[in-house]
């Protein structure tokens, strides 16, 4: 019965993982937030990775600068977009 229920908390997992990206970013169906946080609630290695790529987020998101975008580049994309009243 034990390795039945292993192979099953296993199978939870993966769809955990399957669907990570959409549970952290906020766009997952809420009824598979549900699912996925009462799985979380049993299952502490879900729970650090979940944690993990949190923190990991977060710390990429304080520490990096904001990406430089080349002022002809801008320009190009501005333009190209029809938001030329924008543009200095």
């Amino acid at each position: 019965m034990m390795e039945i229920d292993h192979l099953r908390d296993k199978k939870h997992c993966g769809d955990l993982l399957s669907n990570l990206s959409e549970f952290i970013d906020g766009t997952l169906q809420e009824e598979l937030c549900e699912k996925i946080q009462e799985h979380m609630d049993s299952c502490e290695n879900c729970r650090v990775v979940v944690d993990s790529l949190r923190k990991t987020i977060y710390l990429y998101q304080v520490t990096s600068p904001e990406p430089a975008v080349p002022e002809a580049v801008r320009e190009r994309l501005y333009r190209r977009l029809d938001l030329e009243q924008f543009l200095k």
